[in-house]
């Protein structure tokens, strides 16, 4: 098969019944990481949710109803705390099967290298720093979607990768 061929494939199984979670206590935040979603991926249906009860609650919902499984999760690192979103990180890397395989991006106004090492240290699979301008925001979820939804190959939902 040729390569662009197989790229395409993998570009349309990464939209296919596509949720992102966005887990941020900021409601301004999340408001805007919700509304520049539906600018720059129309294709993907955001969750928002602002504390890790919530945050656990939906994916608990998520195991009963596989379809709706987000593939990505974008996290606030502060929520309200620094620990709570490590708690969180946590949480989910230790859910069962292909839920705790949902990639995680750690958001955070933080450019404190040891926020960034530890993020990593704890599973996350990317750090991204929180833009101060609308159209920063805007920039970097157009590259998120160039890079998590057109470049990369995400897990396809109800497949446990063990």
């Amino acid at each position: 098969m040729h390569s662009l061929t197989k790229t395409n494939i993998s570009v349309q199984s990464n939209f296919k019944n596509a949720n992102v979670l966005i887990i941020d206590d900021n409601r301004d935040h999340g408001m805007i990481m919700q509304d520049t979603m539906s600018q720059c991926l129309p294709e993907i249906l955001p969750v928002l949710v602002h504390s890790e009860e919530d945050a656990l609650a939906y994916l608990n919902q998520c195991s009963r109803e596989e379809w709706t499984l987000p593939k990505l999760i974008l996290l606030d690192l502060y929520l309200p705390t620094r620990q709570n979103g490590w708690h969180l990180l946590e949480q989910i890397k230790a859910l069962p099967a292909a839920m705790g395989k949902i990639p995680v991006v750690l958001l955070s106004q933080s450019t404190d290298k040891r926020d960034i090492r530890e993020a990593y240290q704890r599973g996350c699979s990317s750090y991204l720093v929180k833009p101060l301008l609308s159209a920063d925001w805007l920039q970097q979820f157009q590259a998120l979607r160039a890079y998590w939804w057109e470049t990369v190959t995400l897990p396809k939902i109800g497949y446990s990768l063990f």
